[in-house]
């Protein structure tokens, strides 16, 4: 197995669809939540052994808290792939980014970053690649990483310098790190995401951005051409559409369209997915259609403290996209309907093929969702809007895995 690859805290699986459709094949998983793993899984059923206990888990430190595991992981390895240490081609994660988002931020109580078990999640990663010493490996996070402190009066960016000084401790790597901008690789959102990228020295001893990172582009769909196949004249009849009311219009539609097995299209009448609106009251109803109506104006009457919605343009103007696809759909207003967005049209938005399934609840509610880090909870739960929000582009790891497949292959 010449591209094998490890994905730790894989959520539903954005990074790893894309590194797949780039020619890299799995070989282990981990991720905490149970719902987000079941995603990851049920998409996968031409990968039988992640579905074995002995080639998925939960916590992280399952893995990484002794040398047992490690070892134990490295034997099943062997066995089920004939990959010893060093074979690997990518280990890669991105570790919980509820402590450095800015949205993670407004929600975590004004708990200091340092007392959030999570946020020191990278070292586990350091761990697993010093144990496998793979080709090379990816760490992806957002970009609030970039300025984040440990406590209120820390200094600014000192979490991203500790994250730095833990991947200098694998000696036998070069890395680099770049902030990107997913609109510059197809993707339709700005969605800028931190990604450092290691190569072992034997195999590459001299990296840079522009032989590591994608090419930069303007192939970005326009929201109407991503969604307009999607839109129902009926939506508020029955709340629910379980099948394609017409054929795909464009090519982006085509391709997010096309069957697991890569050849077939899905046509109108075929089963559709996630398909389901939310039932917004008369006053939010009321609003959504001022905005559709005024260029995404909200009057004050409509105004609320809570967060500021924004409709979502059909075309992108000079800048292209300036949205980011977050766990709270109804952040966005549809740009010809006055409701947010379904499941399947979120997924679109991170270039999830229609025929991935996602598992688990719809949505849920805010400390459900959050917990509550002041009072020491920390477990939350992962909808389905979660799962898609959190997730990498699927393009935009494509494309990172299509460069650097030449350079480990």
């Amino acid at each position: 197995m010449k591209l094998s690859f490890i994905d730790l805290f894989a959520g539903c699986g954005g990074l790893s669809l894309g590194l797949e459709q780039a020619g890299f094949t799995p070989v282990y998983v981990n991720e905490l939540n149970s719902d987000a793993l079941n995603t990851y899984l049920v998409n996968r059923s031409e990968y039988k052994h992640l579905s074995l206990n002995e080639f998925h888990s939960n916590d992280i430190k399952e893995l990484t808290g002794s040398k047992k595991s490690l070892s134990k992981l490295s034997k099943n390895l062997k066995t089920k792939f004939n990959i010893t240490k060093g074979d690997l081609s990518l280990i890669v994660g991105g570790p919980p980014c509820q402590g450095y988002s800015g949205i993670g931020h407004r929600r975590t109580y004004k708990v200091d970053k340092k007392e959030i078990p999570s946020n020191y999640l990278y070292k586990e990663m350091v761990k697993v690649i010093n144990h496998f010493n793979p080709k090379g490996y990816i760490f992806e996070n957002v970009r609030g990483l970039l300025s984040a402190r440990w406590t209120k009066n820390g200094k600014k960016g000192e979490i991203f310098q500790d994250v730095l000084k833990q991947f200098k401790t694998l000696k036998n790597y070069n890395f680099i790190y770049s902030l990107v901008q997913s609109k510059d690789h197809g993707v339709p959102q700005n969605r800028p995401r931190i990604l450092l990228v290691g190569i072992r020295k034997d195999i590459n001893s001299k990296i840079t951005k522009d032989n590591v990172f994608p090419k930069q582009d303007s192939t970005y769909p326009n929201l109407g051409e991503l969604l307009s196949d999607l839109i129902d004249n009926n939506y508020d009849k029955n709340y629910t559409n379980n099948k394609y009311l017409s054929e795909p219009k464009t090519n982006i539609q085509k391709i997010l369209r096309t069957k697991k097995n890569g050849i077939s299209i899905l046509k109108k009448g075929d089963e559709l997915t996630d398909q389901d609106y939310s039932k917004h009251s008369m006053h939010v109803i009321r609003k959504f259609k001022y905005m559709i109506n005024n260029n995404g104006k909200i009057p004050p009457k409509f105004k609320t403290k809570k967060f500021a919605q924004r409709l979502l343009p059909k075309k992108w103007n000079g800048k292209g996209p300036n949205i980011t696809a977050t766990s709270l759909p109804d952040d966005y207003v549809h740009f010809s309907q006055p409701r947010s967005l379904t499941v399947r049209e979120w997924a679109r938005l991170q270039m999830f093929p229609d025929w991935y399934i996602f598992k688990g609840k719809r949505h849920t509610g805010g400390l459900r969702r959050a917990g509550n880090p002041q009072k020491g909870i920390f477990d939350r739960e992962v909808p389905k809007y979660t799962q898609i929000g959190n997730a990498v582009p699927v393009e935009l790891a494509k494309r990172l895995g299509l460069s650097l497949k030449k350079k480990l292959s």
